[in-house]
């Protein structure tokens, strides 16, 4: 599949709609630097860009992802535009949409994706569906929620076998919100038979491509994932 054939389809980013936690006050939400940074470097290299979430309208931002420490420029920039924030209080409805208009799609994190990605019935028909055109499946922290449950064509989980990443047990731990997930991500990506694997220092920049499956390990991977995509457009892998 080359870039140079993708003036008809769209990249498709999936947003959460959840936002609260079990016994914290701070909210949760879409990681807004995991999307921005996705995003940049997709729109850059002129690719078209769809922004949907499991019910559609707003997606909430992660309190702590606003913070001074995670927010960059471009971050900034976006959230002062307008256009981009109707985007993320006017997400497309992923219950309304046809897989045959993406070529690939894309699960951005946050804490929030551990309630409302991984059993959503729409969101596993539209990835199975683009992948199985030919399409490409790729998430970033949390984001790798919804992979769990996809199936092959064979009907095995589509991520057995697959060197895959996703935030790790150490990074939640760090993050301070162990107890507050409903499930382990690291532990439920390798239950299902993925080869995981993580960066040794927690928080670094790291995306593993396995044929049309690419994942991104935690916040800071946001644009790895979008070069390793853009990566195999451009080769035509």
């Amino acid at each position: 599949m080359n870039i140079n054939n993708q003036q008809t389809k769209k990249v498709l980013i999936i947003v959460t709609n959840h936002e609260e936690y079990p016994s914290r006050e701070d909210k949760t939400g879409l990681w807004l630097t995991e999307l921005t940074h996705f995003y940049d470097l997709i729109v850059e290299a002129g690719l078209n860009i769809d922004i949907a979430s499991p019910v559609g309208g707003k997606t909430p931002l992660d309190d702590r992802s606003l913070g001074w420490l995670y927010m960059d420029k471009s971050a900034k920039r976006h959230l002062n535009d307008p256009d981009f924030k109707a985007m993320l209080t006017n997400t497309h409805d992923a219950r309304k949409l046809s897989a045959d208009d993406y070529f690939a799609i894309y699960f951005a994190g946050g804490h929030g994706t551990m309630w409302d990605f991984r059993n959503n019935k729409d969101l596993k028909r539209l990835a199975e569906g683009i992948y199985n055109q030919g399409g490409y499946i790729t998430s970033v922290c949390h984001g790798a929620a919804a992979l769990l449950n996809l199936k092959s064509s064979e009907g095995t989980p589509l991520i057995s076998g697959k060197h895959i990443t996703g935030f790790s047990n150490t990074e939640e731990w760090l993050a301070g919100l162990t107890g507050e997930v409903p499930f382990s991500l690291e532990d439920e990506l390798v239950a299902l038979g993925a080869n995981y694997d993580k960066k040794i220092l927690p928080f670094t920049s790291y995306a593993i491509a396995d044929g049309r499956l690419i994942t991104g390990q935690n916040p800071n991977s946001g644009k790895a994932v979008a070069r390793e995509l853009l990566r195999k457009l451009q080769s035509g892998l």
